[in-house]
């Protein structure tokens, strides 16, 4: 097992490797508490405790998107809400290609004598949802919330 959204707490550790210790005494066989919490790290599949630790200690990462999940966001500055029609991978894993069926047209246009309606949008974003392309002002081109279903 790797470090994942499963990692118990550090005291949910300490506890399970006091239970361990326990349980071997129970047997017969005595060992330190150090030595249950490295024998503990082995089976989340840590190298020791302190890797087993720091997994506990680190959020999780972003949920993972799915096609099909309800996101909201803004798309040069117009707030959205909408499915997500499809989603890929691009460049080293870290990025997003998205497209997203919108439930009502946007106008992407700040003009008041021209309009540009979008009933859907695409862009690559970052795993927190963020496009690394700006407008002027320095805001994103597209950010993206994932966690709405």
């Amino acid at each position: 097992m790797k470090h994942s959204q499963n990692t118990p707490s550090v005291s949910d550790l300490k506890d399970q490797a006091r239970r361990l210790r326990q349980a071997l005494a129970d047997q017969g066989t005595q060992i330190t508490h150090s030595r249950s919490l490295e024998l503990l790290a082995q089976q989340y599949g840590a190298w020791d405790w302190n890797t087993l630790r720091a997994w506990a200690d680190t959020p999780p990462p972003p949920a993972t998107p799915q096609v099909g999940s309800r996101v909201t966001g803004r798309y040069l500055g117009q707030p959205f809400a909408g499915v997500l029609k499809s989603l890929s991978r691009r460049g080293a894993q870290t990025l997003w290609h998205v497209a997203i069926q919108l439930d009502q047209p946007i106008d992407v246009v700040s003009f008041d004598s021209f309009s540009s309606w979008r009933r859907q949008i695409t862009g690559t974003v970052d795993q927190n949802g963020r496009s690394l392309r700006h407008r002027s002002d320095g805001t994103p081109h597209l950010v993206v919330e994932w966690s709405h279903d």
